[in-house]
């Protein structure tokens, strides 16, 4: 089965988190935007799925995951769908429900980490909202981040009994590559908060680390074709923030 990722190009966002399933899932896929637009790629294949107008069930947005003539959007939603094609979700329902529910929460953390640097919205730039960007980027170091981590840790604790340091279970599931994922982010927008953060978290510092030692990960970040973070994408870093 050859995969079909339509995501922006230039930044990770969310379709890193389909990324990180696919290459630790050993899938083929076509990174659709990374294609020269002679090739059938670029931005204006991206548009032309989204302007389509004989799609019965259109998507809204990217990441758009293309599966034969099927057209799956919105991040959980790819993932549920890749999760039991790929091995990396359990095959039992309660299973599945509850790496969906993690994955949702982890979904909500990443928009709340995007608003501390556009909490006015991305039709303004940072430089017109800072003033709101800091206040908003005060509260979420102060009460959401901690509240997110320490939930994300007490999952962690709560599920040591099973073996390895993975969220679900004894075996890696995407919920796993989401989080690290985060992690590496938060680490990139605030590194010094971070660092504090995460010293009393042993547990998620240690699902980072091992995430990213996977062989097939970690030949994804040697390849280069992992994309750098960058103040273009969802997690930015600004020093005036990082307080």
């Amino acid at each position: 089965m050859m995969y079909q990722l339509y995501y922006w190009p230039g930044i990770q966002g969310r379709g890193e988190f389909i990324r990180l399933a696919l290459e630790e899932g050993g899938a083929r896929y076509v990174d659709v935007a990374v294609l020269p637009e002679a090739k059938g790629g670029g931005v204006p294949a991206i548009l032309q799925v989204l302007e389509a107008r004989n799609i019965q069930r259109p998507p809204f947005a990217p990441p758009i995951l293309k599966v034969g003539a099927k057209l799956i959007a919105q991040t959980p939603n790819i993932l549920l769908y890749l999760g039991g094609r790929l091995g990396l979700a359990p095959t039992d329902e309660l299973g599945r429900l509850w790496t969906h529910q993690l994955q949702l929460t982890i979904l909500d953390f990443y928009l709340e980490i995007f608003h501390t640097h556009h909490p006015l919205g991305d039709g303004y730039a940072y430089e017109e909202q800072k003033p709101a960007a800091k206040r908003r980027t005060k509260d979420f170091l102060a009460v959401r981040m901690p509240k997110f981590l320490g939930y994300f840790e007490r999952v962690l604790e709560l599920n040591r009994a099973r073996g390895g340091p993975w969220m679900v279970g004894a075996r890696l599931s995407y919920a796993d590559l989401s989080m690290a994922q985060v992690i590496a982010g938060l680490r990139y927008a605030f590194p010094s908060v971070s660092r504090r953060a995460f010293r009393n978290r042993p547990r998620l510092r240690a699902l980072h680390d091992v995430v990213f030692d996977r062989p097939r990960i970690a030949h994804y970040v040697a390849s280069g074709r992992r994309l750098a973070f960058n103040n273009e994408d969802l997690f930015r870093h600004y020093p005036e923030l990082d307080r």
